[in-house]
């Protein structure tokens, strides 16, 4: 048995996604979803970076870190068919592994100083917010895209068509006043991610009401038969607070 030595995370992602439910099943699915590394000690050195802003994408292997306590399964049923079928967990990407590692390619938006501070800003990703990050690589088109790998049972999903989204005037409306006062684009934000349908595979032929974070706004939607309807947005002490 060999003894593998402890492994420390290098970084920590600030997300825009707060909680677990809304986070896209797969990275570069919502182009809107950003998030900001922090490089840790002894690893925010800049000559750590050095190189990797010439390119585009880059690999992260985190840790699903919010799953740890769950344990592990040998076997799950992926959303991708439906929740009613059976794979073994190595045939999946299930958080629930032995180990809890994750992996995902995300754009690499920039890399800034700010302080004493060293952040990577990424943009497309699929991470929770303060996901612990043991290693980073860059992508590499060439030998990391194979143009004759196969979809497996996630194929029927990638060709389903996207949710139409539709906004009351005073969920705009706060996303409007929302993206003036911070930067951040809250309305395509919702609009990309809710047009995947964030909801587990047993909810979707039912309607309902559901709520979802986005950094520190919560959002109520409802579920229809044709389109998601935005019903308000509110900051998240706000909703609490009532």
């Amino acid at each position: 048995m060999i003894n593998l030595p402890d492994i420390q995370p290098i970084g920590i992602i600030h997300s825009c996604y707060t909680e677990k439910f809304g986070i896209p099943r797969q990275p570069g699915l919502v182009k809107s979803a950003t998030a900001r590394l922090e490089m840790l000690a002894p690893f925010n050195r800049m000559e750590m970076l050095k190189g990797l802003d010439r390119f585009s994408h880059i690999w992260l292997q985190f840790v699903f870190h919010e799953t740890m306590t769950e344990g592990w399964k040998a076997t799950i049923r992926p959303p991708w068919l439906g929740g009613r079928e059976r794979v073994g967990i190595f045939a999946s990407r299930s958080p629930h592994r032995p180990n809890h590692l994750g992996l995902s390619v995300v754009r690499l938006t920039g890399i800034v100083r700010e302080g004493k501070g060293i952040f990577c800003d990424l943009a497309a990703i699929d991470l929770l917010d303060q996901t612990p990050v043991i290693d980073i690589k860059p992508y590499i088109p060439y030998s990391d895209r194979l143009m004759d790998a196969s979809d497996g049972y996630t194929q029927p999903v990638e060709k389903s068509a996207p949710q139409n989204v539709v906004f009351t005037e005073e969920a705009r409306d706060f996303c409007r006043r929302y993206e003036e006062t911070t930067g951040r684009k809250l309305y395509n934000l919702i609009d990309e991610t809710l047009s995947l349908d964030p909801r587990p595979a047993s909810h979707r032929v039912r309607s309902g009401e559901y709520g979802t974070l986005f950094w520190d706004i919560n959002v109520r939607w409802q579920a229809g038969a044709e389109f998601f309807l935005v019903v308000n947005c509110a900051e998240k002490d706000r909703v609490e607070g009532q």
